[in-house]
């Protein structure tokens, strides 16, 4: 089994938490299901689950370089040195990055608003970026954003592999077949 979950904002990527903070279990009452890759508390987006072991380490392990696409609005506005910077890998304190696709898009279309909304300063502009990774290293967007001057206000996948948001709200679930992930493998 696979599932399609537009994880809100400020949900853990588990299904308990001691410290009583809303989890996976708050959306999704499948039993057997875990996470398939991870997604931070303060990232929204497509999180894959499964009851699968083996399918879910080939979501997450880099090595099946499967593409994961993120819209990300910048503080800032990026011009062609950042993007080409993100194109051909950022240094970062724990090495280089491989090569992302990054080009600046409009604000996602139907995108839902933030709750909370982010913080906005009048006098600085932001834009939105959308990126392709296919590594997942821990808040490594985020990383590779600041490394190029833009720091990540807002941070949403979009897709992994051929499986994309749709028209999940936050908190939306459904079921995908498994196939779907591999028909972008070259996107």
């Amino acid at each position: 089994m696979l599932l399609a979950l537009n994880k809100p904002y400020d949900v853990l990527c588990q299904f308990t938490d001691p410290e009583g903070r809303r989890t996976l279990k708050d959306f999704v009452a499948v039993p057997g299901v875990y996470a398939a890759g991870r997604l931070d508390r303060d990232s929204e987006g497509l999180l894959l689950l499964t009851d699968d072991g083996r399918l879910a380490q080939r979501i997450a392990d880099p090595r099946f370089k499967l593409a994961k696409t993120y819209w990300v609005q910048v503080e800032g506005a990026p011009d062609e040195a950042a993007l080409a910077r993100l194109r051909a890998g950022v240094v970062l304190n724990d090495g280089p990055t491989l090569p992302a696709g990054a080009r600046c898009i409009d604000e996602p279309a139907g995108l839902w608003p933030r709750t909370p909304p982010i913080r906005f300063r009048a006098a600085i502009p932001t834009h939105w970026i959308e990126l392709l990774l296919r590594e997942g290293r821990n808040r490594q967007v985020r990383r590779m954003t600041a490394a190029v001057g833009l720091p990540t206000l807002r941070l949403v996948r979009a897709k992994i592999g051929g499986i994309s948001l749709d028209r999940l709200l936050p908190g939306q679930w459904r079921e995908v077949d498994v196939g779907e992930l591999w028909l972008a493998r070259k996107g």
